[in-house]
């Protein structure tokens, strides 16, 4: 049910109302309710209406289950997206990739090494205004 009502607390509610109101006024408590379901019932008709006036023959092709927003709970994204399994062809790459990736950081570490900075040479430390 709608904010975590059950069947049996809507019933409670109703009886607790019922007793509360007294039998001189629940008919026309009732009348009432009655009336403001049915104005509900005719809005939201309406508004379908409407909207397949607007949008014509493609209303009916439209996948509504597609578009509605739970699906994208980011918790279920992640959960598939970790589940699949990657393609044969982009793990290959993936391991190639890797290697040369190893291979340029190694050499990027010796030119590090050969140019380290000597705080008494009295130069100032590179910077990297990007970097913050």
């Amino acid at each position: 049910m709608f904010f975590g009502l059950t069947i049996e607390k809507v019933l409670v509610i109703a009886v607790i109302a019922a007793l509360l109101i007294g039998p001189e006024r629940l008919p026309r408590y009732a009348e009432a309710l009655a009336r403001l379901t049915k104005r509900a019932r005719e809005f939201l008709q309406g508004a379908k209406t409407r909207m397949q006036d607007e949008m014509g023959p493609e209303f009916d092709d439209v996948d509504w289950r597609k578009l509605d927003p739970r699906q994208y709970d980011p918790r279920r994204i992640i959960r598939e997206a970790l589940l699949d399994d990657p393609p044969t062809a982009t793990v290959k790459a993936a391991s190639i990739a890797s290697s040369v990736t190893a291979a340029a950081g190694a050499a990027a570490t010796k030119e590090r090494a050969a140019a380290t900075f000597d705080p008494t040479s009295g130069e100032l430390p590179p910077f990297d205004s990007e970097a913050t």
